[in-house]
């Protein structure tokens, strides 16, 4: 080989290795999360694709639905679900060790959009605001809806199950805000980050005092992962300062 030719080729080395995803290899990585991300995720994944050269296949669903997936054996790259179930999955050995907090959002209430918010800066503005309102939605905690949960636990601690159980709507997964745009019901309560991207609702504001929870989504790596570089890439890109301004336009406070 002349020089020429050995310069050529050395020359197109460091240049393949300088492409995106200079691990080696663009990869595939498959996503396991929560639909609450679906949002957030949907905008920053051609960025990260766009830097890297690795391709995301993002599957959504209920927290619960995915954790139980992962439990039975299923494989994934990335797994984003709340803390407590991350922990419970490096405990049972399918995601490895070094879990990293991605971004938090708080259980609020949604009213339709152009409507006056309702008075919720207190539990006792917030109950009276409910016994006033025609219809509330929220998901199905019987289906492992987390705000759903939240939303039933608060409403049972207010003391007004009995007289919200008439004018209570109960919908799968993340469709509570869907159903407060289309007039469908007067209130709704849901993640911020379910509520902020719905068109043609407005967040009235998180759960009060003591009522008050912040979903913490916590990612880490499948242990059965055959793209631990490209996955770990993921988590570092949604925890650096590229995705942080789309978070927190989505409702979600940054990890």
């Amino acid at each position: 080989m002349n020089r020429r030719s050995l310069i050529t080729c050395v020359a197109a080395a460091l240049a393949a290795f300088m492409l995106p995803g200079a691990t080696g290899h663009a990869a595939d990585v498959k996503v396991l999360t929560s639909v609450a991300l679906k949002s957030v995720l949907d905008e920053l994944s051609p960025a990260f694709e766009k830097k890297t050269g690795h391709k995301l296949a993002i599957d959504y669903g209920l927290a619960a639905d995915q954790k139980k997936r992962v439990l039975n054996g299923e494989r994934a790259d990335v797994v984003i679900v709340t803390r407590a179930m991350m922990e419970d999955l490096v405990k049972q050995k399918k995601v490895a060790d070094g879990l990293v907090n991605v971004a938090g959002t708080p259980v609020a209430v949604a009213a339709r959009a152009g409507v006056a918010k309702p008075d919720i800066s207190t539990v006792e503005a917030f109950k009276q605001a409910l016994l006033s309102s025609k219809s509330l939605a929220y998901s199905d905690p019987a289906k492992g809806g987390l705000s759903g949960i939240v939303a039933a636990r608060a409403i049972e601690k207010i003391g007004i199950a009995e007289p919200m159980k008439s004018k209570t709507i109960l919908v799968a997964g993340a469709l509570a805000p869907e159903l407060v745009a289309k007039g469908e019901a007067e209130l709704g309560i849901a993640q911020a980050s379910e509520i902020v991207p719905t068109a043609g609702t407005q967040l009235v504001g998180p759960l009060p005092g003591e009522l008050a929870v912040m979903t913490l989504f916590t990612g880490g790596i499948g242990a059965e992962s055959q793209s631990t570089e490209a996955a770990k890439a993921l988590i570092e890109f949604l925890t650096g300062p590229d995705a942080a301004a789309s978070f927190k336009a989505k409702g979600f406070e940054p990890g």
